[in-house]
């Protein structure tokens, strides 16, 4: 037996014609039309789909339009009207689509962020920073990760742009050298911040932090240190932020007069394993270094992992140096002296610049943001003697 949907009685309940094909009825007791094609419990097993508004449209007899202007608060509707809507829309778990909304109203208030190693501490934090200013300013975003591969930081920003972000923060991978897939963007007038790991030749605002100035300070401790012969292990040739901090380190040992020596710079695809082999070139010079400095922490912490196996003595032997802060460069034993320079930070300022453009397309002029660092000194390159 037919039960009326807003009343729940059974009496009075008469066919009254049809709507778009479906049977409709009339209850006589309240006065209300309606088409009872989907319940609540059938819309929880609706297979491969969502509950739209055609589905509670349908559900209470009335037009998509009437659904859509109680959804959206208007004042144009019966009032008991909206109210039935919004309690079939609860009963129904009908979800907003925000793909569809954004095509409306021209924004999604959705960020895209692109990183090129998502289980690096480092780029963890930026996302916690990023994620934290989002939450605070009612944005989402959708992450993806490169893997280091430039194939698919390309294939990203197309994901990215056909989900209709409002904007892109975008990180680097070690293999991109051709920023074209950038460029086309921003001809489009889409709002993109680089941060950490930027390319220059692009109209972009971009968050970068003091790589010349981090380098400069910890080739400087060693050296205080009494450090001689200091080693470099620095990444790939084209990433700017290994010139910048090959620049830093050449900066440091020609204000102490200590000679360059390129043989003590190691450039590396800073992947697992490339500190043990560049720990084990080091030793195999004929003057092997006292004082290592690597642009990675980790690897850092792999290169002093290795030399304990072998009996070196750290820091009397070798003194070990890192770029950037995390707990294990902290509580790895010896403690690693290293340039922190605070990765939330840079997320933080990146999807706040971010979001400054977004909402100011016409007038914005980018603009270069530096996150300034800090020189930490633990046991790994305090000599006592």
């Amino acid at each position: 037996m037919q039960k009326c949907i807003k009343c729940g009685q059974v009496d009075g309940i008469i066919k009254a014609g049809f709507l778009r094909g479906q049977q409709r009825f009339h209850c006589k007791l309240c006065n209300h039309h309606f088409v009872n094609e989907i319940s609540a419990a059938e819309a929880s097993t609706k297979e491969n789909s969502q509950i739209t508004i055609i589905d509670v449209a349908k559900h209470l007899g009335v037009s998509v339009s009437t659904v859509s202007r109680a959804l959206n608060n208007k004042t144009d509707i019966n009032p008991k009207t909206k109210d039935a809507i919004i309690q079939a829309a609860l009963d129904l778990d009908y979800k907003p689509n925000f793909l569809a909304q954004s095509l409306h109203k021209g924004s999604t208030h959705t960020i895209g962020v692109i990183v090129p190693d998502v289980e690096h501490p480092f780029f963890a934090a930026v996302l916690a920073g990023i994620q934290q200013v989002a939450n605070n300013t009612g944005y989402r975003i959708i992450v993806c990760h490169s893997n280091e591969s430039h194939r698919i930081e390309v294939l990203n920003t197309e994901t990215l742009m056909a989900c209709r972000v409002d904007g892109l923060l975008i990180s680097h991978s070690k293999e991109t050298i051709s920023f074209e897939h950038i460029r086309k963007l921003t001809e489009k007038g889409i709002p993109v911040v680089q941060y950490d790991r930027i390319n220059t030749d692009i109209n972009t605002p971009n968050v970068i932090h003091q790589d010349f100035k981090g380098s400069f300070d910890l080739v400087e401790h060693l050296i205080a240190q009494g450090c001689k012969r200091i080693g470099m292990m620095s990444g790939p040739k084209d990433m700017l932020i290994c010139k910048s901090r090959i620049e830093g380190y050449k900066s440091a040992l020609q204000k102490h007069g200590v000679e360059i020596n390129e043989d003590y710079i190691v450039h590396s695809d800073i992947s697992k394993g490339a500190g043990s082999k560049t720990l084990e070139y080091f030793l195999n010079l004929p003057n092997p270094p006292d004082g290592i400095f690597t642009i990675l922490n980790r690897n850092a912490i792999e290169m002093m992992r290795a030399a304990k196996l072998k009996g070196i003595k750290i820091p009397d032997d070798i003194a070990f140096a890192g770029f950037g802060d995390d707990i294990l460069a902290e509580y790895f034993e010896p403690s690693l002296t290293v340039f922190n320079h605070f990765p939330a930070k840079i997320g933080k300022a990146a999807i706040r610049i971010l979001i400054e453009y977004i909402n100011n397309k016409k007038n914005f002029v980018p603009y270069n943001q530096i996150i300034e660092g800090e020189l930490i000194i633990r046991e790994s390159s305090l000599r006592r003697g």
